[in-house]
């Protein structure tokens, strides 16, 4: 017996990692040399390429292809559409597989359905992108960015929760309680 399910109509490569618990949903497509952590939930139609690398806890809703070159660290949520880039300048008859560039989502971060993120950048922890963006630059840690190109419009807790500093740089998550503080315009969350 597997420790991880998948759909029949799933096609799994050998040669990929999926860890425990795992679910793999409806016409989805684990390529050879790919990495899938435990616990992961991947929707209807999702590619995971060679060279992908999926954490712990992650949530890929239905239509997302994971690159070569894409990492999702722990706890990442993709929604429905998410679209990945691994090369800037594309073209069909131009071989630029060397040109790959590595795109890091970091640990609990989430990114809205139908945005769109160019290789090469960095997705904050617990980041925030919202749903139909476009993502052209570095995301910081508990940023709330959103638009077309995705400009920060604020800040958010680790629940997702919109962050409202006082006067004196500090705020708290209003469903956890948990604080965080304004540091050189970058967000750190107080243990």
């Amino acid at each position: 017996m597997s420790a991880y399910f998948k759909h029949d109509t799933v096609c799994v490569d050998e040669g990929c990692t999926i860890g425990e618990g795992t679910k793999i949903w409806h016409f989805s497509h684990i390529m050879s040399g790919c990495v899938i952590g435990s616990g992961c939930n991947l929707g209807q139609n999702v590619m995971v390429a060679s060279g992908g690398i999926i954490g712990n806890n992650v949530k890929i809703q239905n239509n997302v292809s994971i690159y070569s070159g894409v990492v999702c660290e722990d706890y990442v949520f993709l929604g429905p559409s998410v679209t990945f880039t691994n090369v800037i300048n594309p073209r069909s008859h131009v071989d630029r597989k060397n040109e790959f560039r590595r795109t890091t989502v970091r640990r609990g971060a989430t990114i809205g359905a139908n945005s769109t993120i160019v290789c090469g950048n960095e997705i904050g922890e617990y980041a925030m992108v919202g749903a139909g963006s476009v993502v052209t630059h570095n995301v910081k840690p508990y940023a709330l960015v959103a638009g077309n190109p995705a400009r920060q419009i604020g800040w958010v807790s680790e629940n997702g929760c919109r962050l409202n500093f006082d006067g004196e740089g500090i705020a708290v998550c209003p469903e956890t309680g948990q604080e965080y503080r304004m540091d050189k315009d970058n967000v750190v969350r107080i243990k």
